[in-house]
């Protein structure tokens, strides 16, 4: 039992590598689904009937379509348009523009969330809309959201390992080659466990 545990130890590079792998394309997925989030939200929440038709579109498109059929557009598709990404740009923009969706109904729900006296209040009091929306909404919209965005960025981190099916050695990709080399399929995948449940938990 030592000799097989001793056989994945000289692998511990791999696994350090791809689950650091696995944290730079959650976070940058993540950061751009917060700021497109924002831009879908305020599109639905708007009173633009046409932008309020085009958010509404894209998120029901988004959220009811399969996240590998939208990471094999991404990287399989786009080239046929004459736009070739690697793995690690094509995963990052496709869960990105997948957790966008969701969030902009979270983001949506908080801003509305915060009763329009407050707003009228400070429209009296001469604020600017910019200091409205800075200084009345975004802080009470954010702790009304907080625990659903949390949520959507750990359901992030869970999601990268359909990436492997792009080939890009995250962590579930290389847990794949580690098994197919040392056949040590419990010992590996308690690993792979371990540190899916120490990202999570750092996050």
């Amino acid at each position: 039992m030592s000799y097989e545990w001793l056989t994945l130890a000289g692998y511990f590079n791999d696994f350090l590598h791809a689950a650091w792998l696995t944290l730079q394309v959650t976070l940058l997925a993540f950061a751009l689904a917060l700021v497109f989030g924002l831009v879908t939200a305020f599109a639905s929440a708007s009173r633009c009937r046409v932008l309020q038709a085009m958010a509404s579109v894209y998120i029901e498109a988004i959220r009811n379509t399969l996240v590998l059929l939208q990471i094999f557009i991404v990287f399989f598709g786009l080239p046929s348009l004459g736009l070739t990404l690697d793995a690690y740009t094509a995963g990052v923009i496709a869960l990105g523009v997948n957790v966008d969706a969701y969030l902009a109904e979270v983001f949506r729900a908080g801003i509305q969330s915060v009763p329009k006296g407050q707003l009228e209040a400070a429209s009296i009091l001469g604020l600017a809309r910019a200091q409205i929306f800075m200084e009345v909404v975004l802080p009470q919209a954010a702790r009304a959201v907080y625990p659903a965005i949390v949520n959507n960025l750990i359901q992030l981190l869970l999601g990268t390992s359909l990436l492997s099916a792009i080939a890009l050695p995250e962590l579930s990709g290389t847990v794949t080659v580690i098994n197919s080399r040392t056949l040590l399929y419990v010992q590996t995948f308690t690993i792979t466990l371990i540190a899916y449940l120490v990202l999570s938990n750092v996050l």
